[in-house]
């Protein structure tokens, strides 16, 4: 028995000390919880149940030359309801109150909210959605509800803000005003105004700290934010609504016309560089149009006959053939090393001038010009293409420009064809852009600028940055080589291939181009016709240049041709702008059959002077045209939608009386 007692002793004291060896060990991890590892479990603990969460900063606006909004953030808002929070006397004295303002505000009966809130009561639902989507206005009334008012801890009112990004105008100049967006893999990127300026537009993110309250739901701790996010700066475009209106309509429906595959069209202003206008369309598969590439900045592509400028330009500055000096057509074809070179019409010209050459844009003809003057030189012609600035890019804001290339005589791919083919604008390649600055600077007396989308940045009125206009090279070519292609490229209009386009109540100046595109890929299998005008108006006193380039144009009729395609929509530009201007403000005789809504048009602009006393008939116009056009009337105007004109509030022939609000459907 006493040896029974002495084992169980020896037992008792075995689990004794095992048990002071634990509460050793308990107390050691427990001092170094506290002590050693405290900081870092403290920090741990604070992560899984309380973090800041980033509230990002409204990002500035852009807006247009003329104050009108491009691109904006909007708040949106979301609320919820934490339905534990409140104590039962601040629920059901306020849940009758507040089920009756959110009926009023939300749409839905006051019985259906009273339910849905007892019922998230009921069930502890911290989380319950009030409503999604909510502008800044009725974010306000729902927080000074009833029980909401009492804030996060006491009202139970859970609020979560994002920003949108809207475009005010539709999909007009999308391209151009651009995006940032952040990719599958983290990082951003983005196009046009809004990704080149990110720097000014983006504030600085706000902090807002919110602690834990279920899975996936965190809830704010305190009504005001840990740090409140700064807006960004305002962007003030270039871009003229009004005359982009008429860039984007005009081409359109030149676009839709010849079912082409995509075009662009830009407007600058002459002496400052500034882009009034930019339209970049491109077909979809179920034959719509809508901006899908900044074609004018990013496409490089040989541009046809409109590079023979640059051949004028050498020739006459290098004094080798003037604009007097007399070429045979030989028949309408040459040939060098077995290559032949065409004219479009068949025949040639016969005998004719530099000038009458360029005017019909023989190719015959500027090709002999070119190769007989410097086959034996021909870095002395290369180097007037380099010094004019196509050799290189123009360095524009906007990333994914186009890269130019101009064969160089040192080059391993330069042959005996190349100086020739470089002639009518073939083996080469340059942006519509590079194209439109070349022939605004001969516009523009010999300066050639750089072409300007943003003219300043700011802070409310504040200017806080001013962007100055950027001069590539200040004198082109001589004062005498000007006056010479001013006065061809006005003849081409009068009396060369873009005869069709002439007017004589409104004066243009430009050059007419016609490339083949993919001649040299797949055995010519995917070749095609970019047709192109380029030039700039009025021809005495420019005041803008302007380019359109339509690529894949029908075929189906045989009129592909730059004069057919390219060319109205450059008329039709330069045609509404001079409706504008008071001192041209009357057009007549305009050649061709215009429809009924363009004569409701071009009759009220040409008659703003006098007093009007009754609505115009605006069905049919433009929206930008109906809008300029009432309210020079005097007419207070409310658009809704995009496009054309469908129908108006207001009938025509009806009294204009002071403060009419007239209700135009756009579509």
């Amino acid at each position: 028995m006493a040896v029974e007692d002495k084992h169980i002793s020896y037992r008792i004291y075995l689990v004794a000390f095992a048990i002071f060896l634990a509460a050793i060990a308990i107390a050691i991890k427990l001092t170094n919880i506290q002590w050693v590892e405290g900081d870092y479990y403290r920090k741990l603990a604070k992560e899984r149940t309380v973090k800041n969460f980033v509230i990002p900063a409204n990002k500035g606006n852009i807006y247009s030359s003329d104050g009108s909004l491009l691109a904006t953030s909007i708040p949106n808002y979301e609320i919820r309801f934490d339905a534990v929070t409140p104590k039962r006397e601040a629920f059901e004295n306020n849940v009758q109150s507040l089920s009756d303002s959110l009926a009023v505000v939300l749409g839905k009966s006051s019985s259906f909210y009273q339910n849905e809130l007892r019922r998230a009561r009921a069930t502890n639902n911290r989380y319950y959605l009030i409503a999604r989507n909510l502008s800044y206005t009725d974010y306000i009334k729902i927080k000074g509800f009833p029980l909401f008012k009492l804030g996060a801890y006491k009202g139970g009112i859970i609020v979560e803000q994002k920003t949108v990004r809207e475009h005010p105008i539709g999909k007009i100049a999308e391209r151009t005003i651009g995006y940032e967006r952040k990719t599958p893999s983290g990082t951003y990127d983005g196009k046009g105004i809004e990704w080149a300026y990110r720097e000014y537009l983006n504030g600085k993110d706000g902090k807002i700290l919110k602690q834990k309250i279920a899975k996936g739901q965190w809830k704010p701790i305190r009504d005001v934010n840990e740090v409140d996010p700064q807006d960004g700066y305002d962007v003030i475009s270039t871009i003229d609504v009004y005359i982009q209106d008429i860039a984007h309509h005009a081409l359109l429906k030149q676009l839709q016309e010849y079912e082409a595959d995509h075009g662009c069209v830009v407007v600058m202003e002459t002496e400052t560089g500034k882009v009034r206008a930019i339209a970049n369309l491109g077909r979809a598969n179920d034959g719509s149009y809508y901006e899908t590439t900044n074609y004018a900045v990013a496409e490089s592509h040989e541009p046809g006959s409109t590079f023979k400028l640059v051949d004028l330009m050498a020739i006459l500055e290098d004094k080798v053939a003037d604009t007097s000096t007399v070429y045979d057509t030989n028949g309408g074809e040459i040939r060098y090393s077995g290559k032949a070179v065409r004219d479009s019409h068949k025949g040639g010209y016969g005998k004719i001038s530099l000038a009458r050459g360029f005017e019909l844009s023989s190719n015959t003809v500027m090709v002999q010009a070119v190769y007989e003057n410097y086959k034996n030189n021909p870095s002395k012609f290369v180097n007037h293409v380099n010094s004019y600035g196509l050799n290189k890019k123009l360095n524009m804001d906007f990333e994914g420009e186009g890269r130019p290339f101009i064969p160089q005589p040192s080059d391993k791919s330069w042959s005996n064809i190349s100086l020739p083919w470089m002639a009518f604008g073939y083996g080469v390649s340059v942006t519509p852009m590079q194209t439109l600055a070349f022939y605004n600077a001969v516009a523009n007396n010999g300066v050639m600028v750089k072409p300007q989308f943003v003219s300043e940045i700011k802070e409310w009125n504040k200017t806080i940055v001013k962007m100055e206009k950027e001069v590539i090279n200040p004198k082109i070519c001589s004062t005498e080589t000007l006056l010479k292609l001013k006065a061809v490229l006005k003849n081409v209009v009068k009396r060369g291939t873009g005869s069709k386009l002439y007017s004589k109540d409104f004066s243009m100046a430009g050059k007419t181009g016609t490339a083949q595109v993919n001649y040299a890929k797949d055995g010519g299998a995917g070749q095609y016709y970019a047709s192109s005008f380029v030039g700039y108006f009025p021809a005495d006193n420019p005041k803008y240049s302007c380019i359109v380039v339509v690529h894949k144009p029908s075929t189906v009729n045989n009129n592909y041709y730059g004069a057919d395609v390219a060319g109205p929509v450059f008329k039709r530009i330069a045609q509404k702008i001079f409706t504008d201007v008071p001192s041209t403000n009357e057009i007549k005789n305009i050649n061709r059959k215009v429809p009924k809504q363009e004569k409701n048009y071009n009759n009220y602009f040409a008659k703003l002077q006098k007093p009007q006393q009754s609505i115009p008939n605006v069905r049919g116009m433009p929206g930008m045209d109906a809008i300029a056009l009432l309210e020079n009337l005097g007419v207070k105007v409310k658009a809704v939608g995009i496009g054309k004109v469908k129908t108006q509030s207001l009938q025509a022939g009806q009294d204009i009386i002071k403060n009419t609000t007239i209700t135009l459907e756009l579509l």
